[in-house]
């Protein structure tokens, strides 16, 4: 049965089979968590690896080594950048979702840490953005054990857990 998880920390050192990256479409590495990944899977290895891999376009996934991680692989997505909601960005940014299921599921994963997709420099609002992770990874068939959602901050944290603990009460009435 499928397990989800909201911890606060530091997604680089989580002992998973993958995490993924919030990453931009050339897949060149940034800030926030794409940085902060680069940066701890060991930035030159990463890099090259990306740069085979060529881009990824908003809502799809890519997998490359984990490299210096915990984590055996790094599934790479990249979100919708937030315009106000009027354009598809909660269809795209589910899609991402789907995507890195399909991922974890083609290189054999059993269990994967999500961070926050888009809610850093793409805008996403987190209260808005919390809760298409959570309903997405729900419906959708996976081979996965657990799905750890990896929140940075307090704020984004409690808005995970909360929805976590929701879904928990529900499939247990």
């Amino acid at each position: 049965m499928l397990r989800l998880e909201a911890v606060r920390g530091d997604i680089t050192v989580e002992d998973v089979d993958a995490i993924v990256n919030a990453a931009n479409a050339g897949l060149r590495g940034g800030g926030g968590v794409d940085g902060a990944i680069h940066r701890a899977a060991g930035a030159e290895r990463l890099q090259r690896a990306c740069r085979a891999i060529g881009g990824c376009a908003p809502g799809a996934a890519v997998v490359t080594d984990g490299f210096d991680l915990a984590a055996r692989f790094i599934i790479h997505t990249v979100g919708p950048v937030w315009r106000g909601g009027l354009h598809d960005e909660a269809t795209t940014l589910a899609s991402c979702y789907r995507s890195v299921l399909a991922a974890a599921g083609e290189i054999g994963a059993r269990s994967v840490a999500i961070p926050a997709i888009s809610t850093g420099v793409y805008g996403y609002p987190p209260e808005l953005a919390a809760a298409v992770p959570v309903s997405t990874v729900t419906e959708t068939t996976t081979t996965l054990d657990v799905i750890r959602f990896v929140a940075f901050d307090a704020g984004t944290h409690e808005l995970y857990r909360a929805l976590v603990l929701d879904r928990a009460r529900l499939r247990a009435t």
